[in-house]
């Protein structure tokens, strides 16, 4: 028996009999191709529903972002609802404002949370889950406008709502043939459909996208240096006539690795940094007198700077390119306003 905290060895899986791991292969591929011919099919689903299409779209984004005050609710139950939860975070992330609704939530207070304003975004293969049709008057009440992805646009669910959107009839690839596999798989893949031709619609940029996504490789990519910056207390700041005493203790009060040079209107003169110190230092037949010296006879001036809105890739390259740690932002007028500082980027994730 292993002792406290130790976990007995796993023991490596065994192969499986050629005859076995063929039928293995075998079934999966069955199911990947079901739901891909399903989804071929889908396409051509659309086509034909053009219109209906073109509408639930158009219902979107007339009504939803860009400053209007509609929000996407999306909703289903089941399986369903897992596929309207993810719709929803698709929508969030590329500018249509959305979240997700739970039918039997949505009876017990949370309707409160549905607008006049609103698009409601139904899922249900069936197109008569229960849950569902129960919410219909009560929609119906609150103003929003209802579309429905469902399997027959004729079901109750699709003639109650604006616009319906059918997948068609899908032979489900569990082996039962009752396990929703490929109609979620349909159903996902209108719901992505939608948000993506919106997203095309509303001219959705990389840089609006990059604003939903802050802490991931494309937010980093397309940050600027305004947002990543050092600010506030965490900026060490020189005024005219500071000593370079002093000028230290700034740098230590900040936890950086240099301090900045400004003149009485704020705009950048020099930089001094911890390396500059340890120069003069070396060089000095009595470095009790750098100490005491105005820090801007010893700075670097005038320095490198980059603006606030240039990219922070920019400004690592920059880095890169002269061999520093440290770079000063700056506004359009040469006004300080910030501070790059190598190792904060490090760690938020950047590639340095």
């Amino acid at each position: 028996m292993p002792a406290l905290g130790e976990h007995a060895a796993m023991p490596d899986p065994q192969p499986a009999p050629s005859s076995d791991r063929e039928a293995l292969v075998a079934s999966v591929e069955r199911v990947l191709r079901a739901e891909a011919e399903a989804l071929a099919r889908l396409a051509g689903t659309a086509r034909a529903q053009g219109d209906a299409i073109a509408a639930a779209c158009a219902l979107i984004h007339e009504r939803c972002g860009d400053g209007r005050p509609g929000r996407l609710v999306a909703t289903g139950v089941g399986k369903a609802g897992l596929i309207a939860r993810k719709v929803s975070a698709t929508f969030a992330s590329t500018g249509t404002p959305s979240f997700f609704l739970h039918p039997a939530e949505a009876r017990h207070g949370d309707l409160g949370m549905v607008q006049a304003a609103d698009v409601v975004l139904a899922f249900s293969n069936s197109g008569a889950s229960e849950e569902i049709i129960a919410l219909l008057p009560s929609l119906s009440h609150t103003g929003a406008e209802l579309i429905a992805v469902v399997g027959d646009a004729g079901s109750p669910l699709g003639r109650h709502a604006r616009v319906a959107l059918g997948i068609g009839v899908v032979t489900e690839a569990c082996p039962l043939g009752l396990a929703p596999s490929t109609s979620t798989t349909a159903m996902l893949a209108m719901g992505d459909a939608l948000a993506l031709t919106v997203l095309e619609r509303r001219q959705f940029t990389p840089e609006r996208y990059a604003r939903f996504h802050p802490g991931g490789a494309l937010g980093r990519k397309l940050m600027t240096c305004a947002e990543a910056m050092r600010t506030g207390a965490r900026l060490p700041v020189a005024g005219p006539g500071t000593t370079v005493m002093d000028a230290m203790r700034a740098i230590t009060r900040a936890r950086a690795g240099s301090v900045l040079l400004i003149d009485a209107g704020g705009r950048l003169r020099g930089i001094f940094t911890d390396g500059d110190l340890r120069r003069r230092l070396m060089e000095a037949t009595d470095p009790a007198l750098i100490l005491a010296a105005a820090v801007d006879t010893v700075a670097t001036i005038p320095c490198r700077s980059i603006r606030a809105a240039e990219l922070v890739q920019a400004a690592l390259r920059l880095c890169a390119e002269k061999k520093i740690n440290e770079l000063p932002v700056v506004d359009d007028d040469g006004r300080l306003v910030g501070l790059l500082d190598v190792q904060d980027l490090v760690d938020r994730g950047f590639a340095v």
